[in-house]
């Protein structure tokens, strides 16, 4: 009987072990991820910035009185091309780690998109021992919203400087 009792707590400590074990890597490769990520969209951001006044030049000419609305889409369009790239990042950990149930790559890369932008529907869903990994994963694509949401403020504010003076 006491045999018997000591074994079940050893399963446990095992699975307590490896619960452990699985939550440490998936914080490591969500730390990872994120340090990707944000180094990613910084360089992606200065890049937009640096090439912005060429670009201005070009829309002004072009388009006229209508170069402000234009370069700011082009400077939106810019940073979502951006998360576009991160998310399918996610996408390829996923399936390097394989963490997703389903074998199907566009399936993964839907989980991927529904995660980062935080939606979160719940109709894919990952294996159980990586359930960490995606909740980093959530908070990672919401900081990253937040900071491009802050970028093309300023960036809008910047467009329409003279105009607000004339106010």
């Amino acid at each position: 009987m006491i045999l018997m009792k000591s074994c079940g707590l050893f399963k446990r400590l095992l699975n307590v072990r490896e619960d452990f074990v699985s939550l440490f890597m998936q914080l490591f490769l969500g730390g990872m991820m994120i340090g990707l990520t944000v180094m990613i969209h910084a360089i992606a951001l200065d890049f937009i910035m640096k090439h912005a006044r060429f670009a201005e030049a070009i829309i002004r000419v072009v388009f006229k009185s209508l170069w402000r609305p234009v370069m700011a889409s082009v400077i939106v369009v810019s940073v979502f091309v951006s998360h576009i790239v991160q998310i399918w990042l996610w996408a390829f950990l996923y399936v390097t780690v394989d963490a997703q149930s389903l074998t199907n790559f566009s399936e993964t890369l839907y989980f991927a998109t529904v995660t980062y932008t935080t939606l979160g529907y719940g109709d894919v869903t990952l294996n159980p021992s990586f359930r960490m990994l995606s909740a980093i994963e959530g908070a990672n694509g919401f900081l990253l919203f937040g900071w491009t949401t802050a970028f093309i403020f300023e960036v809008i504010a910047q467009l329409y400087e003279e105009e607000a003076k004339e106010l």
